[in-house]
């Protein structure tokens, strides 16, 4: 694909120029940058529709890349008929400020967020999950589900839904493509290794006592008024998070806890070095335009070598 100021990557093209192997990667490069200041990625600014919604802008900048996220969450576009999530990820030459594409916003985000949380299973259970349980249906939770069965060729996965007929035809898609290791559940299997919420419940949805031969990841609480794991789960835990900056302000499931904040770390810091297994592990993802910025960079890789 000869990319042009004026190349715009449908949702179809975006997904084709983000593969999960190849995006994981990425987010651990700019991990590391995030950490050593060489990404700059200020909090997100959040804006009210008046009918309704709300507009979140997300700019981050390093060398080589610009990038600007612009996205509308809007709660009553599923009763049209439309996806609650409207984006577009702006990307510029970092150089020259000159436009270099302009990707879909919903496909970035879905994507990306599912890569963060393969590269914490990477980092805090490098043994690999042998089943994994989503906790949502929703796209969060397909985008996780086709992560892990493209990761990890192996792996099992159960999707626990409130809905879950709404689920099934995407469903059958990702068993066209991977096979028959991906089912929909009632009950939390007891041998699940990997656990991730990806709900927007704003009282937890799990219950169970932390665990050490099991690994928690959540994705969903991005408010401080909503949990999706218990306190007593939490604090006992050792408790990692991808940003260590918005999570001070977002990460509900650590705010409601109460959680000491001297006790949480960056991920970047067990990609270097092994996490200690001295307690139940715990990865929270709160998101940030700095892994945007990864994706972007990606994408144009991939774009390019077509």
């Amino acid at each position: 694909m000869n990319l042009t100021s004026s190349t715009v990557l449908s949702a179809k093209d975006t997904a084709r120029c983000l593969p999960y192997p190849e995006l994981v990667a990425s987010l651990g490069k700019a991990v590391a940058e995030y950490a050593a200041g060489k990404i700059q990625a200020p909090e997100r600014q959040v804006l009210a529709y008046p009918q309704g919604g709300r507009m979140l802008s997300m700019p981050a900048v390093a060398q080589d890349l610009g990038v600007h996220k612009l996205v509308n969450v809007m709660p009553g576009n599923p009763a049209l008929g439309l996806p609650a999530i409207q984006a577009l990820v702006a990307v510029y030459d970092a150089r020259t400020g000159q436009p270099l594409a302009l990707l879909d916003g919903a496909t970035v985000t879905a994507r990306r967020t599912a890569a963060m949380s393969m590269l914490g299973i990477q980092a805090l259970w490098p043994q690999g999950p042998a089943h994994v349980a989503l906790l949502g249906g929703g796209q969060q939770a397909l985008a996780h589900a086709d992560a892990v069965l493209t990761l990890y060729p192996t792996a099992q996965v159960t999707l626990h839904s409130r809905t879950p007929a709404r689920a099934e035809p995407a469903l059958a898609a990702l068993r066209t493509h991977h096979g028959p290791r991906i089912r929909i559940g009632g009950e939390l299997p007891a041998n699940a290794d990997v656990v991730i919420a990806l709900t927007s419940s704003p009282t937890p949805v799990y219950h169970e006592a932390a665990r050490p031969d099991r690994l928690l990841i959540g994705v969903g609480a991005f408010r401080p008024d909503m949990a999706e794991f218990e306190a007593r789960t939490v604090l006992a835990s050792r408790l990692y998070v991808d940003d260590l900056n918005g999570a001070r302000h977002e990460a509900g499931d650590f705010l409601q806890a109460d959680v000491d904040w001297e006790q949480v770390h960056g991920i970047h810091q067990v990609l270097r070095s092994a996490a200690p297994r001295d307690k139940p592990l715990f990865f929270k993802s709160v998101g940030c335009a700095a892994w945007d910025l990864a994706a972007a960079r990606c994408a144009l890789q991939m774009a390019e070598s077509d």
